[in-house]
């Protein structure tokens, strides 16, 4: 008796069928990676900015807390979502928390946005 070959015709088709949408998802992953890479760098400068205002010797909480929302707003405000900001400020440290949520590419991916920079408050002495 002689073997039966089968033809695999068409399984190249049914392949990329398959393949496709999970190549698909693949991409569309990175840029999700991409977008909260961004988001949390945007976050990190705006902390900094804010931290800077908030402990020079002149500077108070309110101060950096104002300054992190306007910043968040002018260039965040699409990108950082939901976001609130702490800032503390005592006689030696200041610090600035930034919470929010980095934009949605995949429906299904939620991905926070943590930062927090700390730094010592700015204190003038007299010379001598």
């Amino acid at each position: 008796m002689k073997p039966r070959w089968r033809s695999d015709d068409g399984s190249a088709a049914a392949e990329m069928t398959l393949m496709t949408p999970l190549l698909i998802v693949c991409v569309v992953a990175v840029v999700q990676f991409g977008v909260w890479l961004h988001a949390t760098h945007t976050a990190q400068a705006i902390a900094a900015q804010a931290l800077q205002t908030a402990r020079v010797s002149e500077g108070s909480a309110a101060s950096g807390r104002e300054q992190a929302e306007a910043l968040l707003t002018a260039a965040g405000r699409h990108l950082v979502l939901n976001s609130s900001v702490d800032v503390v400020r005592d006689v030696q440290r200041a610090r600035v928390r930034i919470h929010g949520q980095a934009q949605q590419v995949l429906p299904f991916l939620n991905l926070p946005v943590n930062v927090s920079v700390a730094g010592p408050v700015e204190r003038l002495t007299t010379a001598g």
